[in-house]
């Protein structure tokens, strides 16, 4: 047994590796990178060719491709995608990550069969034997370990150690960890989040890399296995919940003793095909469904996910439809002009058996909002059962409707972790159990009829059959016209109603009694019966059906092909199968490589993060956008704008009396901002000046928090201007902000609760000891994690940098709320010791009578303008009533 442990932590030192990498480029960024096998495999591939390609010494090449190649990668995709993607929506996010797992390997493969002969190196394939980084051949150590597994697991803990140290004893590591924690407190804190993004992208490609170059001379140059190394390492990015980094190193560990000792020791596995190498995904899948179940959003909110707008809505029926229309008519023409035996009409047949599948993906993604990636796994359980149900002797129509029902009741037992999950997390579930039913269920040599498979006929109408790729053609675009009709009067229906409320606001949804359990079931099992059906077609038109046809991770490039053409359309499924199909053979015919396609759609997948609807919108953008410019030519001037200063929404405030002559610190001149397309300030001028405290007062959604958030650099400035000591800073980010002297402290406590208090205290200054004298209760819990404090601890521990580092502007939002009297008054003193010290404070605050109690002037909000401003002196009951209640004075 000692012998299966020690073997199984040298191999589970590698998912260590990877998966601490995976963990801390998710938790920092909210990306989770499918991406990450296919770094580590880049990697591996210049230790390679440096290694053994140009004859360097392992180690040397091991620390030219780990610590130069990987980590400039990863800070390349971060400027070129992730950036990007971090603001994106779940789906874009997946997609785009997918586009790479394919291009990276693609592309690096390319350079290397393009320099191998000038450069005299070896070929780089599966075929290649690569070395490791210590001696070769591997020497004998101890124990039956040879130098190689000995400096795998050594450098993993040492890795593992120096990251941890990073994390926790380092400016960098506590600046990522706070922007992980909170990503907008963290810029409001003048931590610059990006900056914190693009460190993570570049350890976490270093850490990849590392696993790449240690894993290789166990896996070879395969990026395949790669991709199944990410998935195994993602079982322990799971068990340390996606966060912490040194639970996932220790998961990573334990899940390579545990994968040993079952192929050791467990009996009862080698009666079960697949089942000892699918340990990874089983434990996967259960890590999961016990340990995350989704607290947040799921999938396709209407925050995150919302639908793009309708630029063809202005266009009679008949002009929407005519393209499509001219499309089909070609298409059918075309068809019918070329020979039965025609191999381009068989192209086409097959890429419109994927487009059927692909219907699938608009059901449960596009309208859904969730993100499945055991399409492919619903086809192939589709096609195997209709081939063992012909197989028993079924007639051939029964056989196909056996075979799509199979589909849809997967299909449901599928959707059951769908109650629980949302978001990646589903995301992930849904393909591990795709790669179970791949490894074990489709291996069952009764049920897949071993490597043989099951074969099947073509499907008859009497005067023709399926043989004949032109009626394929025609069925095939029947089919996907119904499937098209369902999915537009699902849609329009009380059930697309219901699905679409679960979708945007599930909570909402269930107040009215709509249940998100049954449409989540409806919707799984409709769009497997549609990849089934898909499925049954795909092995008649191949007259048979095997276990490895439809492959698992094929569902996975599947919905990247989708979303890059449009998820939300049936014609982005159309156009998806016809380019899946039919462009491969074209760069065959035309004698180019087959890796050209592969860094072409990966590049599609970067232009994904940019533009997150997929083809089809932009072209309906660009329609859009022709036909506005056609009719501004034609049409009569229109009258000049509104100047972007917006003083035409409302009346410059009074001119009051500067304090201590000096000019105001801080002064939004004209202000129009909101969110979105909803305006919430409407013209706002306010100044604060050095030393004094100004009051700004109102009902809820008067706009003041608002107000708050554009001081300080968090919500954009639709027009007018943000003045730092006169200079215009309205373009500074957040960060640039707090940095120059603003800081907010905003409504909810401004503290980061994963970090301990003494944490929280240097994200602002450097040595916090000033803080523990003045306030001793924090002194005492200085270990503790800030979420763990009362909320008058929380909201101190919030002010409290403030009082040994003063800002130049502090902008308080409801400093009171939900705070104890005693506590409060404590929290108010502190604002007048603040002003003492020359510090301008914004106060915000729904309690009227402590905000006067401390203002120098006040400002009254309403409807998101300012309607009066004046001394303190001159507020009387009149105008509290006028701006609270909103009644005339």
């Amino acid at each position: 047994m000692l012998a299966y442990i020690l073997s199984g932590l040298v191999t589970g030192a590698v998912f260590a590796v990877m998966a601490s990498g995976l963990t801390l480029s998710y938790a920092a960024t909210g990306v989770f990178n499918f991406a990450h096998g296919a770094v580590g495999f880049l990697t591996a591939l210049v230790f390679f060719e440096l290694n053994v390609g140009l004859g360097w010494p392992g180690w040397a090449a091991a620390l030219v491709a780990v610590l130069g190649f990987a980590p400039l990668l990863g800070y390349g995709l971060h400027r070129a995608m992730f950036r990007g993607l971090a603001q994106a929506g779940e789906t874009a996010q997946i997609v785009a990550t997918i586009g790479l797992t394919i291009a990276l390997p693609a592309l690096g493969l390319l350079i290397a069969d393009l320099v191998a002969e000038p450069f005299g190196l070896p070929p780089a394939d599966a075929t290649a034997l690569p070395h490791g980084v210590g001696p070769y051949p591997a020497v004998e150590v101890a124990f039956g370990f040879d130098s190689d597994q000995v400096i795998t697991f050594c450098v993993a803990i040492l890795v593992a150690a120096g990251l941890w140290l990073f994390m926790r004893h380092t400016p960098y590591g506590l600046r990522m960890r706070a922007a992980v924690d909170r990503r907008r407190l963290a810029t409001l804190r003048g931590i610059d989040a990006d900056a914190s993004s693009a460190l993570a992208w570049t350890l976490s490609s270093g850490l990849a890399g590392l696993a790449g170059v240690l894993a290789v001379p166990v896996v070879g140059l395969d990026s395949g296995a790669f991709t199944v190394l990410l998935f195994a390492s993602a079982t322990a990015s799971v068990f340390g919940r996606l966060r912490s980094i040194p639970w996932t190193f220790a998961a990573g560990l334990g899940l390579g003793v545990v994968q040993n000792l079952v192929a050791g020791y467990a009996d009862f596995a080698a009666e079960v095909t697949g089942l000892r190498t699918a340990v990874p995904v089983i434990l996967l899948f259960a890590g999961l469904v016990l340990l995350n179940r989704s607290r947040e959003r799921v999938a396709g909110s209407a925050a995150e996910d919302a639908p793009p707008p309708d630029y063809l809505a202005d266009l009679p029926v008949w002009r929407r439809r005519l393209p499509w229309l001219v499309a089909l008519a070609a298409l059918l023409v075309w068809t019918f002009t070329r020979p039965a035996d025609d191999f381009y009409v068989g192209v086409v047949a097959q890429g419109l058996v994927l487009a059927l599948i692909f219907c699938s993906f608009v059901v449960v993604t596009g309208i859904g909002g969730m993100v499945n990636l055991a399409q492919a796994a619903f086809a192939a359980m589709a096609a195997l059962t209709c081939g063992w149900a012909f197989a028993s002797g079924w007639p051939l129509p029964v056989a196909i409707l056996v075979g799509v029902l199979a589909a849809a009741a997967v299909g449901v037992l599928v959707a059951l972790p769908a109650l629980r999950l949302g978001g990646r997390i589903l995301t992930l579930a849904t393909l591990a159990l795709a790669l179970l039913a791949d490894q074990v269920l489709f291996q069952v040599d009764a049920f897949s009829n071993g490597t043989i498979g099951w074969p099947l006929p073509a499907i008859s109408f009497g005067v023709a059959d399926t043989t004949d790729p032109r009626v394929r053609v025609v069925l095939l675009l029947v089919l996907i016209g119904l499937v098209g009709l369902l999915v537009r009067n699902l849609e329009r229906s009380v059930s697309g109603r219901a699905i679409l409320a679960v979708r945007s606001a599930p909570a909402a949804a269930a107040t009215v009694g709509v249940s998100g359990p049954r449409t989540k079931i409806m919707l799984f099992a409709l769009a497997s019966a549609i990849a089934g059906l898909g499925g049954v077609l795909y092995a008649t038109s191949k007259g048979s059906i095997t276990a490895t046809d439809l492959p698992a991770f094929a569902g996975f490039v599947w919905l990247a092909v989708v979303v890059l053409q449009g998820v939300r359309r049936i014609g982005g499924a159309v156009l998806g199968g016809l380019i899946a199909a039919v462009f491969p053979e074209l760069l065959a015919g035309w004698g180019i490589s087959a890796h050209v396609g592969a860094i072409l759609f990966g590049t599609g997948g970067m232009i994904l993060a940019k533009h997150p609807d997929g083809v089809l919108a932009q072209l309906a953008e660009a329609r859009h956008r022709r036909r506005i410019r056609g009719r501004a030519e034609t049409s009569s001037p229109s009258p000049p704008a509104l100047s972007p200063s917006g003083r035409t929404l409302a009346e410059p405030q009074e001119n009051l009396a500067e304090v201590q002559g000096q000019g105001p610190v801080l002064e939004l001149q004209s202000v129009v901002a909101g969110y979105g397309d909803v305006t919430v300030l409407r013209g706002v001028d306010l100044a604060v000046h050095p030393g004094e405290v100004v009051a700004l007062l109102g009902a809820n959604g008067a706009g003041k928090s608002t107000a708050c958030a554009v001081a300080a650099g968090d919500v954009p400035v639709t027009a007018g201007a943000i003045l730092l000591d006169g200079h215009d800073v309205t373009a500074w980010p957040a960060h640039r902000r707090a940095r120059a002297g603003v800081l907010l402290a905003p409504e909810g406590r401004g503290v980061f609760p994963g970090l301990t208090v003494e944490e929280n205290l240097r994200t602002w200054l450097e040595a916090p000891d000033p803080v523990y004298e003045r306030l001793p209760q924090l002194a005492a819990r200085r270990t503790v994690l800030a979420g763990a404090l009362s909320g008058g601890e929380q909201q101190l521990l919030t002010l409290a940098p403030a009082l040994v580092r003063p800002p130049r502007v502090l902008i308080a939002d409801e400093p009171s709320l939900g705070l104890a009297p005693l506590v409060v008054e404590q929290i108010f003193a502190l604002f007048a010791e603040l002003r003492e010290r020359g510090v301008a404070l914004l106060l915000v605050e729904e309690k009227a009578t402590e905000a006067l109690a401390v203002a120098d002037r006040v400002a009254f909000m309403r409807l998101g303008r300012v309607t009066w401003t004046g001394p303190r002196s001159e507020v009387d009951t009149d105008r509290l009533t006028a701006a609270y209640l909103g009644v005339s004075s």
